[in-house]
């Protein structure tokens, strides 16, 4: 165990995202972009930076992400009142992409909540919750 919080988090993260990769890579998706259109089947349309702090990830990523689901036609993009904000949703590429999706990550979730003990698996994800929503606070400090 590493002596870091942080460090635990990432190392966990890596392990996790090379787990949910090697299921999804037939289907040409990583782990970032279905957390994307599975977000954007939920919400509906919303904007670059509302969809940022839901995943709590950084501009740069972000759009370099987005970009790339452009390309694919996964995702539509409009612009918003204000001419900088974008909106995004999911386009109909999109949703059959995530359809195929949708059976191999129940398929990685069933297996790895298997092994876990689905106590394990509630109290986990519980724990990251918490520890994001603590960390993401805005005006607030540790």
């Amino acid at each position: 165990m590493l002596p870091c919080m942080c460090g635990n988090f990432r190392r966990t993260s890596r392990a996790l995202t090379q787990f949910y990769e090697a299921a999804l890579r037939p289907l040409g998706l990583r782990a970032t972009q279905l957390t994307i259109l599975q977000v954007l089947s939920r919400t509906g349309e919303l904007s670059q930076g509302q969809l940022g702090e839901m995943l709590a990830m950084d501009s740069t990523s972000l759009t370099r992400t987005l970009a790339i689901m452009r390309r694919q036609a996964w995702i539509a993009e409009r612009r918003g009142k204000d001419r900088r904000e974008r909106r995004l949703r999911l386009s109909s590429a999109g949703e059959a992409k995530l359809r195929r999706a949708q059976p191999v990550w129940d398929n990685v979730q069933s297996r790895l909540r298997r092994k876990l003990g689905q106590q394990a698996w509630n109290d986990l994800l519980q724990l990251t919750h918490q520890v994001t929503s603590l960390v993401t606070k805005k005006g607030d400090s540790l």
